[in-house]
């Protein structure tokens, strides 16, 4: 007898969350604006009808609850229909509408196919925080498609099209009816009071109130507030309902995650831009940005880079004014710039650190033309000039160090560039695009504008872009610039290839992160001797990649690393652990509970986060920091594994996480001051 089993549907689950969208009247005014899209709204057509199946009013009056059964004709295709039985759909809703409070809180769920899928949706009116007399409204929606015919997908872009169109008409309607009662002279609803007998009536004033004039700019959220339709309009552009959604829950994940420490919602926007809003590959690719930030201080880059002397004179580049758009113009003129000179006068990482800085004062430039301009300025135009472009901008170490840098900054300062003008391109810039474009991502490519000769002057050429006016005077125009006209670096200042290497490293590694490497069973350890018992340990860890278990332990005796072994062949290249720089303390044959302790339950720490944390020591001794894999078996084990024991297994391991983290201890004297001793270490974990 042959078991057939059944086919599997994978369950296909979506959330939808809305900005904040602001109605300018009091709440009162909007919930009578609102009652009247009942029993039906001929402004949405699908909206069929409505019945209410079950009313209920407390005591005093101050609470309404309504119980709704509504009546939709779904937009969709006819033989969907005609495969599911349906004409029409059927949802639930309750709304409770709290006067005392000022709230109307509304739920609802569809009743047609609720067995298949399940579609679960949350509206909120409420007075607005900081003016009593606006009413703030939020709305969130969850998918769940267990199964459907086969017709899952469709069934989702059906429901997200609904979605969409449920937040672009529900001000509209508001707004609708709010002008409809102004047109009957209703134009103030008096607040709930419990000497009100009764539901409160509206009233035609004898005078009309006096409106709030309307502000020029809508606040900047903090952090920790939830973003204003108005405000991504004026800072961020124009956004469809689904791209406001991915924004505002990508913006919720890394505050949880990442406990306040994110970027501006300005960019938090470019990398969803630059992966078409795909919430997973956006959010993965911005942690591995904010982690290489943290650890190269990119944030502080501005404050602490200073460029060498040979770049003030020799790079060919700088900012110039703004294109027509109000984006930031920065000029490069290529052609004159002698790459191989300033390669071997600074090497790679100085010219990197450079171009670094140049993004970040784009993101600053940004920002205030933004302001300046009254609209959203997101990128900037950067005009390249090739004149005196030839074979000696093609040499190896020049070109590689080219790629290196668009490398990086395609990975870290996505969706930055709006337009790239390339002017005068000679004969060979053939030959050099066909070396860099592959590393170029496709998006940023179809912004390329290429011209030959003076192709540039006439129609279509650069005036299309940039104003006459501030067109440099080195292209034909009046507009002095002030980029640099290089030339060749003097050979005196060239530096041998050992100086440039030295150079490179000390600036790669010029960060309070650093680098060692732990593998499944051989969990990386950090001791810290406390004299004081008053001290209070810090730390701040970014979790890159895979899940671990963060642990703190207390022993009265110093752990002692294990001996360094050589490995066979002779001394040199010693280890001690297959990682190089891994560090295990704790000794096997420790009991826990006898020869340590734990004094913090373990932290699960999931990929992505970063976690930032303090303990207050109670005894002196010394303080084990832990990292381990999560899910390793025995994590609680007092058999701690060693690294003989899981050479073999790790050595088919190629599957690896990083953490990076940093420790701080401040130890409270006597005299009341604080003496800050610090350590840090990156820790890659490799995980089978």
């Amino acid at each position: 007898m042959t078991v057939v089993s059944p086919t599997v549907v994978p369950r296909m689950v979506q959330k939808y969350q809305s900005p904040v969208r602001v109605y300018k009247q009091p709440f009162e005014l909007v919930m009578a604006a609102y009652e009247r899209r009942f029993p039906t709204c001929h402004l949405i057509p699908m909206f069929v009808d409505s019945e209410v199946l079950g009313e209920s009013v407390t005591d005093d009056g101050s609470v309404h609850t309504v119980q709704r059964r509504c009546k939709l004709d779904v937009d969709a295709p006819r033989l969907l229909k005609r495969i599911a039985g349906v004409d029409y759909v059927y949802f639930s809703q309750e709304n409770t509408l709290n006067k005392r409070d000022r709230t109307l809180h509304i739920e609802s769920h569809n009743e047609t196919f609720s067995n298949r899928v399940i579609i679960h949706e949350l509206c909120c009116y409420s007075a607005h925080p900081d003016n009593e007399d606006w009413t703030c409204f939020e709305q969130s929606a969850s998918l769940d498609i267990k199964s459907f015919f086969g017709f899952e997908s469709t069934v989702e872009k059906i429901a997200m099209k609904q979605y969409a169109s449920s937040i672009k008409k529900g001000k509209e309607i508001i707004e609708f009816y709010l002008n409809q009662l102004e047109e009957e002279g209703i134009t103030q609803v008096p607040r709930w009071s419990p000497s009100l007998d009764g539901p409160s009536v509206a009233v035609k004033p004898v005078c009309a109130t006096p409106k709030i004039p309307d502000q020029d700019l809508p606040a900047v959220p903090a952090l920790s507030d939830p973003l204003d339709a108005d405000y991504i309009k004026r800072y961020l552009g124009d956004l469809t309902p689904l791209q406001e959604s991915c924004l505002i829950r990508l913006r919720q994940w890394l505050q949880e995650s990442h406990k306040g420490k994110i970027p501006k919602d300005e960019h938090i926007l470019r990398f969803l831009r630059a992966r078409d809003f795909n919430m997973d590959k956006a959010r993965e690719t911005m942690c591995q940005s904010l982690t290489w930030r943290k650890q190269h201080q990119v944030d502080h880059l501005l404050e602490t880079w200073t460029s060498p002397r040979v770049l003030s004179d020799y790079y060919t580049g700088g900012w110039h004014h703004h294109d027509k758009e109000g984006r930031p113009l920065y000029i490069l003129r290529l052609g004159q710039m002698d790459t191989k000179g300033l390669v071997r006068a600074l090497g790679e990482e100085s010219l990197l650190r450079h171009v670094l800085s140049i993004n970040e004062e784009g993101l600053r430039r940004c920002e205030e033309n933004t302001k300046v301009f009254g609209r959203p300025i997101s990128c900037w135009t950067c005009l390249v000039d090739l004149e005196g472009l030839n074979m000696r901008h093609l040499w190896r170490p020049g070109v590689k160090a080219l790629l290196r840098i668009i490398e990086v900054v395609e990975a870290n300062y996505p969706e930055t560039l709006g337009r790239l003008l390339i002017l005068r391109a000679p004969r060979v810039f053939p030959v050099l695009w066909t070396l860099v474009s592959p590393f170029i991502d496709e998006n940023t490519r179809k912004k390329f504008l290429i011209y030959a000769g003076n192709d540039y002057q006439g129609p279509g050429g650069l005036v299309d872009y940039i104003d006459k006016e501030i067109i440099p005077d080195f292209l034909g125009g009046d507009c002095m610039c002030d980029v640099p006209e290089g030339g060749l670096v003097p050979k005196s200042l060239y530096r041998t290839a050992e100086e440039l290497e030295n150079d490179d490293i000390r600036l790669w590694t010029e960060t309070i992160y650093q680098s060692a490497s732990i593998f499944k069973g051989a969990p990386h350890e950090v001791v810290i001797e406390i004299i004081d018992a008053a001290s209070v340990i810090t730390w701040d860890f970014d979790v890159c990649k895979g899940d671990v278990v963060f642990h703190i332990y207390h022993s009265k005796r110093a752990p002692q690393p294990p001996a360094r072994k050589d490995p066979p062949g002779g001394p040199h290249g010693s280890i001690t652990t297959p990682g190089g720089n891994n560090v295990q303390l704790i000794d096997r044959s420790w009991t826990l509970g006898l020869d340590y302790s734990m004094v913090e339950s373990p932290l699960t720490c999931r990929e992505g986060e970063s976690v930032q944390g303090s303990h207050v020591t109670r005894w002196p001794g010394f303080y084990i920091l832990q990292w381990r894999f999560h899910n390793m078996p025995g994590s609680s084990s007092t058999n701690l594994p060693r690294v003989d024991d899981v050479l073999a297994s790790l050595q088919v391991s190629s599957h690896k996480c990083k953490v990076m983290y940093y420790t701080e201890v401040i130890e409270k004297e006597c005299s009341h001051s604080l003496v800050i001793s610090t350590s840090a270490a990156s820790t890659e974990l490799s995980l089978s």
